[in-house]
Parts: structure tokens; sequence; C-alpha cells
């Protein structure tokens, strides 16, 4: 039963990803379809998919019909352009006369007219029930692993990068302005960091790193990987809950206590605590429990799980599941309808510019077409506010 109701939910969430495009289609092509129409063009059809007809009713002239291939959509304007090849046979009048020049820009584009009117309709809905706020509003490198292009750079797990390249930067991902994006948009075989470092005595100096970067290795059949120099976010370190018998339990760990530090050195992000256990060496941990002041010093050995025990690629572990703050809801923005499609034409002027940029790792396996989208908007149907992400 599981089993088909899982089923029954992906062939929903598949329809429902078909009807999103079925609507961005009939309004692009109703553009074409109306401007067609006030400047006095023969229509010959109007169809939502492509390939034979599996229905088609002829209205005022115009054939309206369904394809059975669900992709894309079309209207026959014969004194537009010969499309034949693609829409098939057009019943086309003998004594039919060409367009003129200005009614063609006309008809060529109110398609696009009409589906940047539908962006602002999608904007004044998402104004209204709001967008999840996606982005991370930390810039502190929390975790470096030793021998990426970072570590080797001087970058330390601490550090607050203020700008990357020149370009100022408040957050670690989001609106293809975080650290993550700069990073992966570069341009130069040296990615300059200027970071914020406290020193011993206390103060902050600000100084520029030049750092490499590597490109992550995929298979043939996948798109290449986006420059990564090896940082990972800050975020504190905080235990959620314990394994039974493991040894963080037997070590008086409790869950919503946090780890300040590791053998004495500041912890910024659980997966340095996490790295360090996998060694097997006994850690000394720092802890403090909310509500209470001061903080505890325990001794702990990580060690492989008895049901681990003699199997392939074993290794210690403390018995801890994160309870990362960072996974917790950030609530939802509502930015006004001119400032969302800005930021949307913004994107495209800037891949465009990453895609065309000499210097740039982008290119243009890295854009997607219907097939990209669909995919895409099948994994955010699957989440909760996946319908806000998609609007």
């Amino acid at each position: 039963m599981a089993t088909l109701l899982s089923y029954l939910e992906t062939a929903w969430l598949i329809i429902l990803v078909v009807l999103f495009f079925n609507v961005m289609i009939f309004v692009h092509e109703l553009g074409h379809f109306l401007a067609g129409k006030w400047r006095g063009a023969y229509i010959d059809r109007f169809q939502i998919w492509f390939g034979k007809p599996i229905w088609q009713k002829k209205i005022g002239g115009v054939q309206w019909g369904l394809g059975w291939i669900p992709a894309g959509g079309f209207v026959s304007l014969p004194q537009l352009a010969d499309m034949q090849s693609i829409e098939g046979e057009a019943e086309i009048p003998a004594d039919l006369k060409p367009l003129k020049p200005l009614d063609k820009v006309i008809i060529a584009a109110a398609g696009p007219l009409f589906s940047l009117l539908l962006a602002y309709v999608f904007a004044f809905i998402v104004w209204g029930v709001g967008k999840p706020v996606s982005e991370l509003p930390t810039t502190t490198i929390g975790y470096i692993p030793p021998g990426s292009p970072a570590a080797e750079a001087g970058l330390l797990p601490g550090d607050t990068i203020r700008a990357i390249d020149g370009q100022k930067v408040d957050k670690w991902m989001g609106n293809m302005e975080g650290v993550r994006e700069l990073v992966a948009l570069s341009e130069h075989e040296k990615i300059n960091f200027t970071v914020e470092r406290k020193k011993a005595d206390g103060t902050v100096e600000t100084i520029t790193i030049p750092c490499g970067y590597k490109l992550p290795e995929t298979k043939w059949w996948q798109r290449s990987g986006m420059r990564q120099v090896g940082i990972i976010p800050a975020a504190p370190a905080i235990v959620g809950k314990i394994t039974p018998g493991s040894p963080a339990e037997k070590a008086g760990l409790k869950q919503g206590q946090h780890i300040i530090a590791l053998n004495g050195q500041p912890v910024y992000s659980p997966s340095a605590v996490s790295v360090a256990s996998a060694d097997g060496n006994p850690m000394q941990l720092t802890l403090t429990t909310p509500g209470t002041e001061g903080s505890t010093t325990v001794n702990v050995t990580p060690a492989i799980p008895t049901n681990w025990q003699g199997k392939e690629g074993a290794y210690p572990l403390l018995g801890i599941n994160w309870a990362n703050s960072m996974d917790a809801d950030l609530g939802l923005t509502h930015p006004s309808p001119q400032s969302q499609v800005s930021q949307s034409l913004k994107w495209m002027g800037d891949t465009i510019a990453k895609v065309a940029a000499p210097g740039s790792s982008v290119s243009m396996e890295h854009l997607s077409g219907p097939v990209g989208i669909g995919n895409y908007l099948f994994q955010m149907l699957q989440s909760e506010n996946g319908w806000r992400i998609i609007l």
C-alpha cells in the first residue's frame, strides 16, 4: 500500500510540473495569437504540445489542438515564418498576402511580452504569500579540510569573509551574491579573499589572501563541477540525539549542549568534531549548557559502533547526531513584485556574462533546458515550501 501511495504521489507531482509548464507555454503563445488577431494575420492553428493532435476542434476558423508529445506549443502563423517542419502542414489560402514588417515585429514580440506579464502576476502572488528565506546569513568560515586549496592558501576557521575579488559579501549563499556563488563564478586563477581575523591579543586584522581552487570530479555523463576552495560555513556544534551506549553517552554529554572547543582549539562547525572523531584518538571537549554559566570539559574516545565491527570502511564515532540551528526555518520574506522581476533579469544578465567570460568555469553545459527545469520543479514540489519557490 505504501509503495502504491508513493507511485501515486510521484505521478501527481509529475502532473503538476507539466501543468506549470503548460501555463507558461499557453500564456506565451496566447500573446502571439492575440497580436496576430489584432494585426489581421492568418492563424491556422493554436496547439499545446507537439506531434499529431490527440484532440482538436475548429473554432472561429482556427484549429485548436493538444499534441501527444508533452513539451512546448505553438501558434501557426504562416505569414510570420515557415515552421512546417515543426508544426506540420498548414492550410494556407491561395490569396494570402505577406505581413508588413511592423506587424511581424509586434506579433513576434507579443509572446515574450506576455511571458513578462505572467512573471509580474506570479511576482504579485509571491508578494502576498511570501517567499522562503534561502540565504545563509554568515560569512565566517567554520571548517577547512586539510589539503584543500583554502588550507594551502592560509585561510583559517574563524576567519570572517568580507569580500571576494573585491566584491563585498554578507551571506554564505543566496541571490548569486553569497560566498559559495562568488567562488563558483570567479574568473581568475587566484580568488582573492578579504577576511577579518581575530589575533591572540583580541584585536582584529583585515588581510587579503589569494587562493586557488579545484573543480570536483564528475562522471562522463554529468556536467563539469563548479569551482570550490574547500570551506564550510560556521555553525554552532549543538549536540542532538545521542546514541545509547555510545562514547558520547558514557562521557556524560547531554542533548542541547554546545561544543565550543576541541582539544583547546575553538570549534566553529560540527564538521571539525566529526572529522576529528573519525581518527579514533582521545578528545577533550569543552561544552556549554544553555541556561547555565561557565563551561565544562569532558574527555571522550571515539569508537567503532558494535554493529559496524569488521565491516569495510567502518570508522570511529562519538555517537552524536547534530542539532544544527542552521536547519531551522528562516521564515518568509515579501519582496515587491518589481524587485523580484529586476532580480531575475539581473540573474539572466549575470549568467550570460559568466558564460561569455573567457576566465570563467561556467559554460553552456551548465544551463538547463525543459528537462533540467522540470527536474528542478519536481524536486522543489517535494519540499514543504516548494510551491512558493516555484512561484
